[in-house]
């Protein structure tokens, strides 16, 4: 009776025991036709941050776009225009004035129209070459030449015309001269970096000669001697001076051997005497 006690209390501790393991978490079921694959752990890896996008960089004094440029060109024909529509309102020819002022204000306009003309000429180029810095700087020289004629028309016009008119050149004179100074930066800005383009050609130029020396040092033979050789100068010939004495010697000689042999022979002297004596 003892005997069955025992068993039954061992078989109910060991169930006891069971009972408090944990329990594995069961995978859950696969669906029905899915081959049983057994799949590798694998390991999450996370992405990293996204780096911020890089900062636009600041452009370069004086920069600007083709199509800024252009537009900046629009306005100098705006100037243009607006120059050569006062020039056909002014009438000198009913000035109170002299023929001699007369004429040299028709001249002053007549050198006005053609530095207009030149001025155009040089914008219409740089207009469809934005980029090009001779083209930009003949611009800026010519529309520099307009600006003492339009003061020097604005002047005479106000004194002997009308005064608004002559108001009308300077507002002109100025527009055109602000124009100027907005185009001024954008030159600085091309002479510059092609001054340190060049400036930077010419620092990696000598930086290639220096190490090309220094990688050919020694490397090459020794120079050969070469004998003295007389230089062959081109043009007249002339004689060597060592060969005027001795034909000059020679010729002497020739001369004084004919001279010898056309001379008679002396006669001959008596004998020496004391004077009277006789022999």
């Amino acid at each position: 009776m003892r005997f069955v006690a025992v068993i039954i209390l061992v078989v109910g501790s060991s169930a006891l025991a069971s009972a408090q393991q944990p329990r594995k978490a069961q995978a859950p079921p696969k669906p029905p036709g899915t081959p049983a694959t057994t799949e590798p752990a694998t390991e999450r890896i996370t992405a990293p941050p996204t780096a911020p996008p890089p900062a636009t960089a600041s452009p370069e004094p004086g920069f600007m776009e083709p199509a800024q440029v252009q537009a900046l060109l629009h306005k100098v024909w705006l100037a243009q225009y607006r120059i050569n529509d006062l020039l056909t309102e002014v009438k000198p020819e009913r000035w109170k004035v002299s023929d001699s002022a007369r004429q040299s204000f028709n001249q002053t306009l007549g050198n006005l129209r053609k530095g207009l003309a030149a001025q155009e000429d040089w914008r219409s180029q740089f207009e469809q070459r934005p980029d090009s810095m001779y083209l930009g700087y003949e611009l800026y020289v010519a529309m520099n030449s307009l600006l003492p004629r339009l003061d020097g028309v604005a002047k005479s016009v106000s004194q002997n015309e009308n005064s608004s008119l002559g108001a009308q050149y300077s507002q002109a004179e100025n527009q055109l001269f602000d124009l100027q100074q907005a185009l001024q930066p954008y030159l600085t800005y091309m002479m510059r970096n092609r001054d340190q383009v060049l400036y930077a050609t010419q620092t990696n130029l000598a930086s290639c000669e220096n190490q090309l020396g220094y990688a050919l040092h020694g490397r090459m033979g020794r120079a050969t001697p070469m004998k003295n050789v007389a230089p062959v100068f081109k043009g007249h010939p002339r004689h060597r001076r060592t060969k005027e004495p001795e034909a000059n010697a020679k010729s002497a000689a020739q001369a004084g051997g004919k001279s010898a042999e056309t001379k008679p022979a002396d006669k001959a002297a008596p004998p020496a005497g004391k004077p009277g004596e006789k022999k």
